[in-house]
């Protein structure tokens, strides 16, 4: 889907600020991905990854490529591994949208929890590795880094809850008893805000890491669109969230797997490395995390299902994961009873 560039904008472009770009620029798309278009670029022998705003009517504060490239150029020196960035381009007459060039990283994007491709030492060692480079994450000296003003100050949960529900409003379609269920509840349940603030990544799962290309290690975290100053819990209770869907949902969970079996740590387990990795004693009220989590996810996906609409999303599996809203609105407001 090449043609969804204007290449010939992008390569003088390309030439007056990437280092050692030599010319001849093709482009591919990759496939997935609902947020913002990604693509391999190719000249020479060289690979770069480019990822650009939608074209069209956008949700406002949405798809931010800008914060996107903050986040990455300051944690390249960190303990945190992601691609470099190497350059952002801010004017929308280049190529139509915003958009920044990134290191390409050749390595591996597992797609299943499970993960059927790597044997079972591998496969423990796959879920101590997210573990660890969560808690790296979440350890960060924000002052260090040059991100302390990467997020808006109070409580993070107020603010998210606050915006996906605008979001969720902005991008309604139908009314579903469950997310009104999840809208009422959230804002009456909120645990006390113990003051903790850390980056945090906002969609922090198997698919959005590549790994080694034979090493049970993690080389790059990917899509930091959602990112921001907030509650480390957040992206605990969200990658837990994700491994709760059934294996039939559309969503690749491990519901029903025996994961003793397949190496794979249960949530308790995984809880606890976590925590301790993070110096805390233990966590209360993770009903309320969770139910938080599944509000979100469903209302990112209402943004998709509405994008699918009006023909803005950037992929062809648009409309079927527009279809997950109902029953992921449904899963978060069983953690409300």
């Amino acid at each position: 889907m090449a043609q969804e560039l204007d290449l010939t904008h992008l390569s003088g472009w390309m030439k007056d600020h990437v280092p050692s770009f030599a010319g001849n620029l093709t482009a591919e798309k990759f496939a997935g991905g609902q947020s913002n278009p990604t693509f391999k670029l190719t000249s020479g022998d060289r690979h770069y990854v480019l990822r650009r705003k939608p074209m069209g009517t956008l949700l406002a504060s949405a798809h931010a490529v800008d914060r996107e490239f903050k986040v990455l150029s300051a944690l390249e020196p960190t303990r945190v591994p992601v691609p470099r960035a190497i350059a952002l381009c801010d004017d929308d007459a280049v190529i139509g949208s915003m958009f920044y060039i990134m290191e390409h990283l050749e390595g591996r994007i597992f797609w299943d929890p499970a993960l059927p491709e790597v044997s079972d030492h591998h496969r423990a060692a796959i879920y101590d590795q997210m573990n660890q480079v969560m808690a790296d994450m979440h350890m960060l000296n924000l002052e260090e880094v040059g991100l302390s003003d990467y997020g808006k100050p109070g409580n993070y949960f107020e603010r998210q809850i606050g915006r996906w529900t605008k979001q969720y409003r902005a991008a309604e379609t139908d009314s579903i008893a469950e997310m009104e269920k999840l809208i009422e509840w959230l804002p009456n349940n909120m645990p006390e805000d113990d003051g903790r603030v850390a980056l945090v990544h906002g969609d922090y799962r198997l698919d959005n890491m590549i790994f080694h290309p034979t090493e049970p290690r993690i080389i790059g975290i990917l899509d930091w669109e959602l990112s921001t100053l907030g509650h480390p819990l957040a992206d605990l209770a969200y990658q837990l969230m994700a491994w709760q869907f059934p294996r039939e949902s559309g969503i690749n969970g491990l519901a029903g797997l025996n994961r003793s079996e397949l190496s794979i740590p249960d949530d308790d387990s995984y809880i606890d490395l976590y925590c301790e990795r993070t110096g805390q004693p233990g966590i209360k009220d993770w009903h309320f995390y969770m139910a938080f989590c599944f509000f979100r996810l469903a209302s990112i996906t209402q943004g998709i299902r509405k994008r699918a609409q009006i023909g803005t999303a950037s992929s062809p599996e648009a409309a079927a994961k527009a279809a997950m809203v109902e029953p992921l609105s449904a899963m978060g407001a069983a953690y409300t009873d």
